[in-house]
């Protein structure tokens, strides 16, 4: 039986995630596994995810995954290249994923396959640094380097899905794993793009939820179900602002030393970080103060979130240190006896289980559990604020 994964954030899980997962089992066949790597309560573009890992991992069983995972919360606020390496890392470490299904505007692996080949030419570090003091962005300049490397241009370089597909054939070379990968056609509203008919984007229906409306006819009908009860008992969604007051508390007590050992912070910027961080109300406000042309607003997003939950420069370096289970059903729960025999990292089915491994393991699941911490101070609630969440929380299992 093939055994396909898919990288995903599902934030919120829509028809759209419904479509990739059946075209993958339309590809692979009907009695392909789907072992989904998902992020936690926070996501790759440096916000709160609008629902809890938990609910969001139930609404993808019921939409036809077998089993998810979680990406822990330093890799899931990594750039590209390092959420990449750790959900790939993960997915490796299973011992029984055979196939990587991915999204993209393309369709077309053939071309993704060549750019990540062309990104990992060792030529390219040098001509980007060489491109980088001229004071242009990093991501042109990687997409410059590339195709001065190709003698052709790479247009996909310049769309999301594309780019994040092929930093996970990236990382499928690097770690010389033997997965194969495979694409689905992106149908729809692209990557944070407004309408698209019958297959909004996901960032579309987190600004209707922002909005008050309903988003139930976007979504499959059990997992609207379970957003509804989320909603109903005030546990989301969860929007930035509602942790503005709580992050920045956190932004102002740490020292300057603190933004320099941040990811990313080199060439002045962990102390531009934390300038604005002593002065501005926001975290929208920190990051405006402290943007520039040369940095994209989503990697100050990752580090003010990264400086809010205690995450330094290296906690993402390599690949996770285990793999947690988030929900399963019936075979998700036989992948999941069949990687008990396989895996190449503990699996996490209690939270328990965490004080029986090594300290990079237990430092690890520390910053998910100050993440969820964090997390749910952005829930209508009350009563639903209480703290060491994660370390109750158990898989999923549906039937």
């Amino acid at each position: 039986m093939n055994i396909s994964s898919i990288i995903s954030e599902y934030n919120p899980f829509h028809m759209g995630h419904k479509h990739h997962i059946d075209q993958t089992r339309a590809m692979l066949g009907a009695d392909c596994g789907i072992v989904c790597v998902m992020s936690g309560n926070f996501v790759q573009r440096g916000e709160p995810a609008a629902f809890t890992k938990n609910a969001r991992a139930q609404c993808a069983v019921h939409g036809g995954a077998d089993l998810v995972l979680e990406l822990p919360v330093p890799w899931a606020l990594s750039s590209a290249e390092g959420f990449a390496r750790g959900a790939v890392g993960v997915l490796g470490a299973t011992g029984v994923v055979t196939h990587l299904s991915f999204g993209s505007e393309s369709g077309d692996i053939a071309p993704l396959d060549a750019a990540a080949q062309v990104l990992l030419r060792p030529e390219m570090d040098a001509i980007i640094k060489q491109l980088l003091p001229e004071g242009m962005p990093y991501a042109a300049a990687r997409q410059m380097a590339a195709e001065r490397l190709a003698g052709r241009e790479l247009p996909q370089l310049r769309t999301p899905n594309d780019i994040l597909g092929i930093e996970y054939i990236k990382a499928l070379y690097e770690q010389r794993l033997p997965i194969t990968p495979i694409t689905v056609k992106r149908i729809g509203a692209g990557h944070d793009c407004a309408g698209g008919g019958d297959f909004p984007s996901a960032s579309e229906l987190r600004r209707r939820l922002l909005r008050g409306e309903s988003i139930e006819a976007n979504m499959p009908a059990a997992a609207a179900e379970i957003l509804e009860r989320e909603i109903y008992r005030g546990r989301g969604p969860v929007m930035g602002e509602a942790l503005d007051t709580a992050i920045i508390s956190r932004l102002r007590m740490l020292p300057k030393e603190a933004f320099d050992s941040l990811p990313d912070a080199g060439e002045g910027l962990g102390a531009r970080l934390h300038r604005c961080a002593s002065t501005e109300v926001s975290v929208d406000a920190v990051i405006a103060a402290a943007a520039t042309k040369r940095y994209a607003l989503s990697r100050l997003r990752r580090m003010v979130m990264c400086a809010a939950l205690g995450i330094k420069a290296g906690d993402a370096n390599g690949l996770p240190p285990y793999i947690r289970v988030l929900a399963a059903n019936t075979k998700g729960c036989a992948i999941l006896k069949t990687m008990r025999e396989r895996a190449s990292l503990p699996i996490i089915t209690k939270p328990a289980e965490i004080n029986s491994l090594g300290a990079e393991a237990r430092a690890c699941f520390a910053l998910e559990r100050q993440a969820t911490d964090l997390f749910v101070l952005g829930f209508s609630a009350r009563e639903e604020r209480k703290g060491d969440r994660d370390y109750r929380l158990s898989p999923s299992i549906i039937k």
